[in-house]
């Protein structure tokens, strides 16, 4: 095979589509993470379909599921609600308003664990913050 004929352009969409490969196959689910997110996909409430985080199983290790999550101490649900909900005074936890899409977050996101938990060999659920996601959103993540 003659390489000296391959033009520069060439070898940079050759290396860019390697790396494209590269990172596909580091980054897709293995099949227990699939068949858990399709059980997501196929079980879940229409509020939870409807819900504008995607709760999803990250990986599985042994017989826990590493979840998802838009919120912990590091990003506090009021936050990452003031995004989703820009219409609602999130700063006031006594807002009605406020009170109702953090009930609804807690709702779906315990619908969504349990679910998971329900599906054979799963016996716990640890939730791992969405740094991607909130990032995608806008929000600041504190490394």
């Amino acid at each position: 095979m003659n390489f000296r004929g391959i033009k520069s352009w060439q070898w940079i969409v050759m290396a860019i589509a390697l790396l494209a490969a590269i990172d596909w196959a580091i980054q897709r689910p293995d099949p227990r993470t699939r068949e858990l997110n399709r059980a997501l996909a196929t079980q879940a409430s229409q509020k939870l379909r409807d819900y504008p985080y995607p709760f999803h199983v990250i990986r599985v290790e042994g017989d826990t599921a590493v979840m998802g999550t838009p919120r912990n101490f590091d990003v506090p649900a009021f936050r990452m609600l003031g995004v989703l909900y820009p219409d609602i005074n999130v700063k006031d936890a006594n807002n009605p308003a406020f009170i109702a899409v953090e009930r609804l977050l807690g709702q779906v996101q315990d619908e969504a664990k349990d679910i998971v938990l329900a599906q054979p060999g799963i016996k716990q659920v640890r939730w791992e913050l969405d740094r991607n996601w909130l990032q995608r959103k806008g929000i600041e993540v504190q490394k």
